[in-house]
């Protein structure tokens, strides 16, 4: 099992110091990838014959520092100016193990967000917007590269999946202080809070774990979405007129950015516990890999630590994940970055960030 280790640790430090040069996570952290590796399950509790999982994961995050570049604007929550979003996800997955080799899950995340600030509404009364419903919905094939009968110490497990545009990306509601005499008007909630992106997009996964003892061992996860579509076509003017500075830059309507998220840790099992701790990297690119990168996006990314709690029945698990942030960047975007070339005066937008995010959940064999 050398081999293994040697290509697993290889691997994690290949995508930890790649991507976190190239890349770089904006208003909120990304959507509905879950508190748990994104693996179906641990090759030796699979059955030859196969199986069924369900997962129900439920996360929870509210956003309200705000940072351009590393740079927290502290006076934002001082003068009470600060976009504060309460953002909460109900993911459900079901997987179909056909062996203990391959798998294939549906996602499907169900949301309910709150946004409130002033700047929206008038600028001088905080109000706030909502959105709920269905999010988007994954469909991922897994395969385990080594054979599971073999390879007792560890294992790397790959995925290969769609997302489906069943989110809402126009999803409105009402600003008020912002029309003729103080009325208010309807219009397309913040990006940060809608359901949906609008975009078709492919999803890559790498899982992986070695095992030093039958009680402590290591993980590593890669997620991937790229979202090939430009923009989406949803206005930013909230129900109003986009400014001629927003078409000219194309931040007059959304972007459909990839997202990616890297985890890598150390577990410790005891009895019917796991407890594991590890760094997490969530991002949303500047630019995409594939197609344009137009629209309005808040690019940036989260490092955080991330402990978490399993506790283990022979088929019921529940567990707790809280990534505490530790390092937040919103970097510049394209149309940052296209406005600063034409104008001369440097421009970087800001994001709020979360503290840290929760993640509980139950997952039951069947």
């Amino acid at each position: 099992m050398k081999l293994t280790l040697k290509l697993f640790l290889a691997l994690s430090l290949f995508l930890i110091f790649e991507h976190s040069n190239t890349f770089a996570q904006g208003c909120v952290a990304i959507r509905s990838t879950g508190g748990l590796c994104t693996m179906s399950d641990h090759p030796d509790s699979l059955s030859p014959q196969g199986g069924w999982l369900f997962n129900a994961n439920s996360r929870y995050f509210r956003s309200f520092r705000h940072f351009v570049g590393k740079d927290e604007q502290k006076q934002r929550i001082q003068m009470g100016t600060n976009v504060i979003n309460h953002a909460f996800t109900q993911d459900f997955t079901i997987t179909r193990n056909f062996n203990n080799r391959w798998s294939f899950a549906l996602d499907a995340p169900l949301v309910i967000n709150n946004r409130s600030s002033l700047y929206e509404h008038g600028g001088s009364q905080r109000r706030s917007t909502q959105s709920s419903g269905l999010g988007d919905i994954r469909l991922t094939g897994y395969t385990w590269l080594l054979n599971p009968q073999k390879a007792h110490k560890g294992n790397i497990q790959a995925g290969l999946g769609i997302k489906l545009p069943t989110g809402k990306d126009n999803y409105e509601d009402d600003f008020y202080n912002v029309g003729p005499n103080g009325s208010s008007r309807r219009g397309p909630v913040d990006q940060s809070i809608q359901p949906g992106d609008g975009g078709w997009g492919v999803t890559t996964e790498i899982n992986a774990y070695y095992n030093f003892t039958h009680s402590f061992g290591m993980y590593g996860t890669f997620f991937y979405l790229f979202n090939p579509r430009d923009v989406n076509g949803v206005s930013t003017a909230r129900g109003g007129t986009a400014s001629a500075s927003a078409i000219a830059y194309t931040t007059n309507v959304m972007s459909v950015p990839d997202q990616e998220l890297v985890r890598i840790g150390f577990s410790l099992g005891t009895k019917n516990f796991d407890f594991s701790a590890g760094a997490r990297y969530e991002c949303l690119p500047v630019r995409d890999v594939i197609g344009k990168s137009d629209g309005f996006r808040r690019p940036g990314y989260i490092l955080s630590a991330e402990p978490g709690v399993t506790y283990r029945l022979k088929k019921f698990s529940i567990y707790a994940f809280v990534p505490v942030a530790l390092m937040r960047d919103r970097t510049q975007s394209v149309a940052d970055i296209r406005q600063t070339e034409a104008t001369g005066v440097y421009k970087q937008g800001d994001a709020a960030f979360a503290d840290y995010v929760v993640n509980i959940g139950v997952t039951v064999k069947f």
